[in-house]
């Protein structure tokens, strides 16, 4: 494999001509530059990205943890995360835990390790990154998305859960629905315990009782949505609405509806959250709360490299305002 110097050789100039033409950071003549592109293709060099990291202490990558499943809001998000990452000459190293402690404290080290110029994290709380590796590594900057941080100093961006799930239920209240019940997500994570709470908030504000079996702990995941439905279907007084904690549950409870015989809104009114792709092509369409997944990948890489080029700012925290989708489940 042909060396810089190779290069330098062939084409009659110093190594440091070479890593000038190559990295294009300083004038050089264009018959020499013409000299060593041409000495390159000859010799087939392609310059080692590792060595030029060392030597400019930058990766130009960043580290992405996620808990990955099933819910199309994970791909909507990194995929906005990764093309914000191109656009701004960073390539995206993705990292999935699978919810699994070990295995993401694993893949955080290997990270480390691999020298990223910087970390995004969208994990629970329950599993949390190790403040060991961490803290052995006390230079790579963070940013928290979409949950509580860790005892560190890592910015953190989130989406208003609590006033998501107010405004979602809110919409409920204003249309007539009375007997309304919530499934949430589950209850170690953030943005689902503020968006249970949420709703709580909107029906005491509104005087309406939730009535024993109304409140349900899902999962997040499609047939989390299926089972918390079925399970809502066989209660004396059934709901007459159903706030979901997110759009993958919806898409559980609209099948488990339509087994039962029951039409939304007709017999049933369904609102839910996120505002994946999928939502607007469900039958009926689904009302939901947007959650900005483009602008919050775009935050978290600017906010990231922001912290990058300047590492002693304060502590950063962002709210992300949610916003109501009116459609045909309500």
């Amino acid at each position: 494999m042909a060396t810089m110097k190779d290069v330098a050789r062939l084409a009659g100039v110093s190594t440091s001509t070479v890593s000038h033409v190559i990295n294009n950071d300083r004038f050089v003549s264009e018959a020499i530059r013409q000299k060593v592109e041409e000495a390159v293709k000859t010799l087939n060099y392609a310059p080692s990205a590792l060595a030029r990291s060392l030597k400019l202490n930058q990766t130009h990558t960043i580290g992405m943890l996620i808990t990955a499943s099933s819910n199309p809001f994970y791909s909507e998000l990194v995929r906005g995360v990764e093309r914000s990452c191109f656009e701004r000459g960073y390539s995206l190293v993705l990292c999935n835990t699978e919810g699994d402690e070990h295995r993401m404290n694993r893949n955080l080290e290997t990270l480390l390790q691999k020298r990223v110029d910087g970390l995004l994290l969208l994990c629970t709380e329950t599993h949390q990154p190790s403040p060991e590796i961490i803290n052995r590594y006390p230079t790579i900057p963070t940013v928290m998305m979409d949950w509580a941080p860790f005892e560190g100093q890592s910015d953190v961006i989130q989406d208003n859960s609590l006033l998501g799930g107010e405004m979602a239920t809110q919409h409920l209240i204003d249309n007539g629905y009375t007997r309304i019940a919530c499934i949430a997500g589950p209850q170690d994570k953030t943005p689902a315990r503020l968006r249970l709470e949420g709703y709580r908030q909107a029906m005491a504000q509104a005087g309406l009782a939730i009535l024993p079996g109304y409140e349900i702990i899902g999962d997040f995941e499609f047939q989390g949505g299926f089972s918390a439905m079925s399970e809502l279907l066989t209660l004396e007084e059934r709901p007459d609405a159903v706030f979901m904690g997110n759009d993958a549950m919806a898409v559980g409870a609209y099948h488990a509806l339509y087994q039962a015989g029951l039409r939304v809104p007709q017999d049933m009114a369904v609102i839910g959250y996120d505002d994946i792709e999928l939502a607007r092509y469900m039958t009926p369409p689904l009302t939901t709360i947007h959650q900005p997944k483009d602008e919050l990948g775009e935050l978290a890489v600017d906010v990231l490299i922001h912290r990058m080029g300047q590492p002693d700012l304060a502590q950063q925290r962002l709210l992300l305002t949610p916003e109501l989708v009116v459609r045909s489940s309500v």
